[in-house]
């Protein structure tokens, strides 16, 4: 065994009889790392990422299996961490494409690559406007509109979610405070704050900057986290949220009901809405369990105190289902898929809206 750099380390085992034996040893180590480790009188939580190369089979020089094993370890981190990958051939592809798009996207930014959509919040009652939820979008100069589910995730990894979410951040005020400019005051815009950004010390000063700088007042804008990002550091996280909350900043929990927070941390998060997922809203109203689980977090959102947006909204099924139980808000392909700003301010100025009851 050696330790290769600061977090990585090769293990060779020699004489293996079959490949399964890899499998069991790589199972061993991860049942290790299920418990806690005792240090200095904390247990620290660590988890374990492997990727697994065979000689003579994948490659016979050192170099080359050292490659191969680094290769699908990221495979492995990929797939949620603490599991373990074995390496095949066309990964070594994959990751050649995955370092283009990487330095790709070292310079969107700069080269005016990234853009921002706006998908148009309805109030459920009124049927007017109320505000819309900023999107990022890429579109790159040879391979074209590329996923935000491919592009963000590396952005993350690789810390560029920093200066791209402080451009999101105020891009999205800068516009959102034209269109108030252009007679659409009670506007509010809705920003997705990734892990990393969220759990930046200085947050809540740089978006207060922003703020004063973009002339938006804190009530006009929103930002929305998911309930797994809060629950990776709850304790830091409600610190976090009671500085946003203070600033008079709308807090949403988006997604809410895909992850694994605890009703006991919800009540203590000081939020204003609960965005409930699309997964849920896709079934209704054919789907009995999706409605139910649909009406029951708007039910538990009002006892609380906090207002509910439905996510995903597409027939007027489900318009009227949101409606009947008392959602306040949506938003969904029935009233407009994500629009680039062009476009959102005809929709303004056109008045479109959800038909009235």
């Amino acid at each position: 065994m050696a330790r290769l750099s600061g977090d990585e380390f090769a293990l060779v085992l020699a004489d293996m009889r079959h490949v399964d034996d890899a499998i069991h040893v790589a199972q061993k180590i991860l049942d290790v790392f299920h418990q806690p480790f005792n240090v200095a009188g904390h247990e620290l939580f660590v988890t374990a990422s492997m990727g697994i190369t065979l000689y003579p089979f994948d490659d016979r020089g050192a170099q080359e299996l050292l490659r191969n094993a680094d290769v699908a370890m990221y495979r492995a981190k990929e797939y949620g961490k603490n599991n373990y990958q074995f390496y095949v051939a066309e990964m070594t592809a994959k990751a050649t494409e995955r370092l283009s798009l990487e330095n790709d996207l070292r310079s969107a930014l700069a080269r005016g690559e990234l853009s921002l959509h706006y998908q148009p919040i309805a109030d459920c009652r009124s049927g007017r406007i109320v505000g819309m939820e900023a999107l990022l979008r890429w579109k790159h100069p040879t391979r074209g509109m590329i996923s935000p589910a491919l592009f963000i995730p590396l952005a993350e990894e690789t810390g560029f979610i920093i200066p791209i979410g402080e451009w999101v951040l105020r891009t999205a005020c800068e516009q959102c405070r034209r269109w108030q400019k252009q007679g659409f005051p009670s506007l509010y815009v809705a920003v997705n704050l990734s892990s990393r950004q969220f759990h930046q010390k200085d947050l809540p000063a740089s978006i207060y900057r922003i703020l004063h700088e973009t002339g938006l007042s804190p009530g006009s804008l929103g930002l929305e986290i998911t309930e797994g990002l809060v629950m990776q550091q709850a304790e830091a996280s409600i610190s976090t949220l009671r500085e946003l909350k203070a600033m008079d900043i709308r807090i949403s929990i988006d997604d809410f009901g895909t992850g694994y927070s605890s009703l006991s941390y919800l009540k203590r998060f000081p939020i204003n809405i609960l965005k409930v997922d699309q997964s849920f809203v896709r079934g209704i109203p054919g789907d009995a369990d999706d409605a139910a689980i649909a009406g029951t977090i708007i039910t538990m959102a009002h006892s609380l105190g906090l207002r509910v947006v439905a996510e995903g909204v597409e027939t007027v099924e489900q318009l009227n289902f949101m409606r009947q139980h008392g959602c306040d808000a949506l938003q969904g392909y029935y009233l407009s898929k994500p629009l680039p700003a062009d476009r959102f301010e005809e929709f303004l100025k056109n008045g479109t809206s959800l038909a009235k009851n």
